[in-house]
């Protein structure tokens, strides 16, 4: 496998597992995980002044459970990435784009991902 594909997978684990974790630790605990001191304690990030914005409250069910089911989308498209499914470059590059939003780590992570996928050598599986 081509190392920038490894690249890619751990840069995608790490965002993915990422959104599978924090998501569902709201789901069963009721928050995000969020500083517990300083003058961030207990605030979000500036993700949620996007969703926000687009009408949905971040600490919502709804909010909680975008982040887990995108995480855990993320986490199967991952292992079909590294078994070379055919289908799983797309799927990589639509859970990157998806990830853009999560400002400010979520939206260097997925462009860097996105940047490699489009690579000829990455895209055609070598």
């Amino acid at each position: 496998m081509h190392w920038l594909r490894w690249i890619i997978i751990a840069l995608a684990l790490f965002e993915g597992g990422w959104f599978a974790f924090d998501g569902s630790r709201a789901l069963i605990v009721g928050d995000y995980v969020t500083p517990s001191s300083g003058r961030f304690a207990g605030q979000l990030g500036p993700w949620s002044k996007i969703v926000s914005a687009v009408g949905i409250e971040p600490r919502s069910t709804l909010m909680k459970a975008i982040h887990l089911i995108l995480g855990a989308t993320w986490l199967v498209v991952i292992a079909c990435f590294a078994l070379g499914y055919s289908w799983a470059w797309m799927g990589m590059l639509i859970c990157a784009a998806a990830g853009l939003w999560y400002l400010p780590w979520g939206t260097v992570l997925s462009l860097v991902q996105i940047v490699l996928l489009v690579i000829p050598s990455v895209r055609g599986g070598g």
